[in-house]
């Protein structure tokens, strides 16, 4: 059954403010789309409230200035109207120097650079589309909708990872952009010489960061520094919570293969995200019950992750790493390495029936070996 069944109609997008912003040819593209979408389009917040009012809206698009109200407003009512529907605001400026005014991030869940290209629109609904699709429950999308203070996506990894997948720049152009954010710079710095990645020897500079870790770990490290420094209600250990992350995403790393390696890191290093969103059950000491209605901590952050547009392989790994049986997926790959390196580095039990059914039991002791190896390094270096 596709999204489309599932709702039982088309998708409704909803953009306003100045169609100038839109591509020429997105009603092109759209209309490939058959019966899929709806798209309507209104120039002004009044019109906008008036649509949200009158039935529910998937997606709305606001442009980066309208004639009645400012964007965060509008997007701030969208929210307490509709709390389920997906905010996207259109920022002016190129991608690489993207950053969201402070009034847009605790109401936008994505944030898009002008001048726009129908690819880009159609990437990032498709990549939402692909989230419902995974986390199709109407309960978690309006408890984290209604979050008022939303983590703003990490602008700092998100620039890295666009210099690397488009092959540019030199290791000290890639210095140079860490070191833009002097308090990014010097997190990176400590945990480049924590005892996961120092080897013993001391890093003292991002360049050299850079040349010792490898582009794909620093790029982690800078998500790890933006990640677990967001401004939330959340009372959990994010110091504890961070080192196990990092134990975890060295390991997730090391049982896949190269070619998989940095997904498996990432997704490990953001596994227990959602202990940072407010409102949310720790799945880790709180079964679910009937009385409670708070969305557990895993599908919650799995959703932030999807709305922030991070590979759909990382979004699943997080959604499903304490009950990895529920993947999609039949064959051993990012889901199960990061359920197999977060338990290991939680000291929690491992799904056994879930590696036999897939082959790979027997690697079992070689990755926990390989756990209480790093575990020992850090216990020595703190001592």
């Amino acid at each position: 059954m596709n999204l489309q069944e599932k709702r039982g109609r088309a998708l409704r997008i909803l953009y306003v403010g100045d169609t100038a912003c839109l591509p020429d040819d997105l009603a092109d593209y759209i209309g490939d789309m058959g019966d899929e979408w709806t798209v309507e389009t209104v120039a002004d917040g009044k019109s906008a409230m008036f649509a949200v009012a009158n039935g529910p809206v998937d997606v709305v698009m606001v442009g980066p200035a309208l004639p009645d109200l400012p964007p965060a407003t509008l997007l701030g009512q969208i929210r307490t109207l509709r709390s389920e529907t997906i905010r996207i605001a259109l920022l002016e400026g190129s991608a690489d120097s993207l950053a969201a005014p402070i009034k847009l991030i605790g109401v936008a869940h994505r944030f898009l650079p002008l001048p726009l290209t129908s690819e880009t629109v159609l990437e990032s609904i498709h990549s939402l589309e692909e989230l419902r699709d995974l986390l199709d429950s109407p309960r978690l999308r309006r408890a984290i909708g209604r979050v008022e203070h939303l983590p703003s996506p990490p602008h700092l990894y998100f620039a890295l990872t666009r210099a690397l997948e488009e092959d540019e720049g030199t290791a000290n152009d890639i210095a140079k952009l860490v070191a833009g954010d002097p308090a990014i710079a010097a997190k990176v710095l400590q945990l480049c010489n924590s005892a996961y990645f120092s080897n013993g020897r001391s890093i003292t500079d991002l360049r050299a960061a850079v040349t010792r870790l490898g582009l794909g770990t620093l790029r982690d490290l800078v998500l790890a520094s933006e990640v677990f420094s967001m401004k939330t209600t959340s009372s959990v250990d994010r110091g504890a919570l961070q080192q196990r992350a990092l134990l975890a995403s060295r390991l997730a790393a090391k049982i896949l293969p190269r070619t998989s390696s940095e997904l498996g890191a990432t997704a490990a290093l953001l596994a227990d995200i959602g202990l940072l969103l407010p409102g949310v059950r720790d799945e880790r000491d709180t079964p679910a019950t009937e009385d409670d209605d708070r969305p557990g901590h895993t599908e919650a952050g799995a959703y932030l992750l999807g709305l922030w547009g991070l590979p759909m392989p990382i979004v699943e790994a997080v959604a499903f790493h304490r009950q990895p049986q529920r993947s999609s997926l039949r064959s051993f790959w990012v889901p199960g390495a990061v359920h197999v390196a977060g338990a290991l580095a939680s000291n929690e039990p491992v799904d056994e029936s879930y590696l036999k059914s897939l082959g790979v039991l027997d690697q079992l002791p070689n990755w926990r070996q390989m756990a209480e190896t790093m575990v020992e390094r850090a216990e020595e270096q703190a001592a």
